[in-house]
């Protein structure tokens, strides 16, 4: 069972103890960088082994660009997925319309890691120009860092688990690699991926997406669950969220009052 679609509305998270290893989860929502300048001459590996700058991979069109992990056992699979499905139904062709990078964010992971997930992929989701022009690539920490910064992309690795905590979402850039828009969370729909493509080509830059937390962490894919302790704190960020929104309508509700 596949997650299709978990999105809490988050103004704030406060650190909150389920027990000694409850990890902080403060700071981990995508920073939305709107207007920021991808750093286009960061070299990568691709799935191949080549040596790749991301002004390489453009071409002259809009950059669709997921960061994740290859080994991820939470929602990195669900997001690619959620994407190449809504791309495979949007009619857009890899190469004439996008350019696509998933960038690995572990350094740890190879050109090898790459190989596998792509061909996975590649034989989930029949999407045209995708095998030519579907880029999955692996870095340095510091070129991984820079591209992360660019976007407002904060992960942290849980030492015990051995696995990455970061926030979900995808990005469209523009054919200058200059961010334009956000889609947060999963759950991603044709239209959305071709007026975020179509918004990047122009060079437009949109405004920033309605804050979303969802994070990559012990969730389980075998049953589109997160953990106990996990679904405690978004719990407890979906009622802080609510009450946040509530007291904020009802200030603007008295203002408007109080100037009639």
């Amino acid at each position: 069972m596949r997650l299709r679609l978990l999105m809490l509305l988050l103004i704030a998270v406060p650190r909150v103890a389920f027990g000694a290893s409850m990890p902080d989860f403060s700071g981990l929502a995508y920073e939305q960088k709107l207007g920021s300048q991808l750093p286009l001459q960061e070299a990568f590996r691709d799935e191949a082994g080549r040596s790749m700058r991301l002004s390489d991979l453009l071409g002259g069109k809009p950059l669709i660009l997921v960061l994740g992990y290859f080994h991820c056992p939470n929602l990195c699979s669900v997001v690619r997925a959620d994407l190449f499905d809504a791309l495979h139904a949007s009619g857009m062709t890899a190469g004439r319309d996008y350019a696509l990078v998933a960038l690995s964010v572990d350094p740890s992971e190879t050109s090898a890691d790459a190989t596998a997930v792509k061909a996975d992929d590649l034989q989930r989701y029949a999407v045209p120009g995708a095998e030519q022009n579907w880029h999955f690539l692996t870095g340095t920490a510091e070129a991984v860092e820079a591209v992360a910064q660019a976007v407002g992309f904060h992960d942290r690795f849980d030492p015990e688990l051995k696995q990455f905590l970061h926030p979900v979402g995808i990005v469209f850039a523009t054919p200058a690699g200059v961010v334009s828009s956000y889609l947060l969370g999963v759950g991603y729909q044709p239209g959305d991926v071709r007026l975020g493509v179509t918004r990047a080509e122009l060079g437009s830059i949109a405004a920033a997406a309605l804050p979303v937390l969802l994070l990559c962490y012990h969730y389980d894919s075998t049953t589109g669950r997160y953990t106990l302790a996990i679904m405690k704190l978004l719990r407890l960020a979906a009622v802080i969220t609510a009450l946040t929104v509530a007291g904020t309508l009802f200030l603007a509700f008295r203002r408007d009052r109080g100037r009639a």
